[in-house]
């Protein structure tokens, strides 16, 4: 039997952004996941569904929390692992990921190199490319929190998230369309300088930014997955940049609100609820996934403030 690579993670009642909202707030937390976010879930799948093909080894570029759970994963399906990281990549993050007993490799200055070399230059056989967010498996395994919304009962009248590259966004949509949520707004937040999706939907195709200068570095996809932005023309989705000034206040907000630590990339949803967004209003319930991060700690959240401040 496989081990349970994601658990089932609780809904919190948020008073604090209750109140700013003038609605019912619950927050989905996925920061509570084995690595440290909801990548568990896609990149757990990801994993499982590599060592049933008869893989040995599972290789990923990323710039933090997919690597770390696909090593986390990795690690306890008894795969080797080797997770390829571009120099943006905290010094803590690398260190996480090495701690699970993955190889390091450290390759170009974004993601996209990071990718490249990753995808070209290290699978082979026995040895399989694991994308962090372009994959139908990975998309599945994030839609297996959508089951734990219904099962509370709860029928929200919208929901907030982060995006990235676009998979944490097209496995939620993929969860929703199968509970019936097909009229459920979807808030969509980036900052600026990693905002690929928004570029996407405003242009009505794929957009490649052409450098990321957010330091919310975990949403760094130069370009979203083209299933995201599919996503876009038949659901209701509203996308939302906000500054990495705002998305950092979030998170120390919401530390002093939820005695919880997010990276700026999680603080990007938050800062909608803690900014009010109009977008929000009249809606009741919301829920914000909470996407976690392994990448954060007390210090770096201060720096991230001097930088912003």
């Amino acid at each position: 039997m496989a081990p349970a690579l994601f658990v089932q993670t609780p809904l919190w009642h948020s008073r604090p952004l209750s109140k700013l909202l003038d609605s019912q707030v619950f927050l989905k937390m996925e920061a509570f996941q084995p690595a440290g976010s909801f990548k568990s879930r896609g990149m757990g799948a990801a994993c499982l569904g590599a060592r049933q093909g008869g893989a040995r080894q599972v290789i990923c570029a990323s710039g933090g929390n997919a690597g770390l759970a696909v090593a986390n994963a990795g690690r306890r399906l008894g795969l080797q692992v080797t997770i390829v990281v571009p120099e943006t990549t905290s010094q803590r993050a690398r260190d996480l990921i090495a701690a699970e007993g993955a190889d390091l490799v450290v390759s170009g200055t974004s993601w996209a190199q990071a990718h490249q070399y990753a995808s070209e230059e290290l699978v082979g056989e026995g040895r399989v490319y694991i994308h962090p967010f372009d994959d139908p498996v990975v998309w599945e395994g994030h839609a297996s929190m959508v089951p734990e919304i219904v099962e509370s009962g709860l029928r929200p009248g919208a929901i907030v998230v982060s995006v990235g590259g676009g998979g944490l966004l097209s496995g939620l949509l993929s969860g929703m369309h199968r509970a019936g949520w097909t009229d459920i707004p979807v808030l969509a937040a980036e900052t600026e300088g990693a905002a690929s999706f928004a570029a996407a939907v405003a242009a009505g195709h794929l957009v490649t930014l052409p450098e990321i200068s957010s330091l919310a570095v975990t949403l760094g996809a130069s370009s979203v997955c083209q299933q995201a932005l599919d996503w876009a023309g038949r659901h209701p989705i509203l996308p939302f940049v906000v500054s990495d000034r705002q998305a950092v206040e979030a998170c120390l907000r919401f530390a002093d609100d939820h005695r919880v630590l997010v990276e700026p990339a999680c603080g990007a949803a938050l800062a909608a609820g803690y900014g009010r967004a109009v977008e929000l209003a009249g809606r009741d319930p919301i829920v914000f996934i909470v996407c976690g991060g392994a990448g954060v700690s007390r210090d770096l959240l201060a720096t991230w403030s001097a930088q912003v401040s």
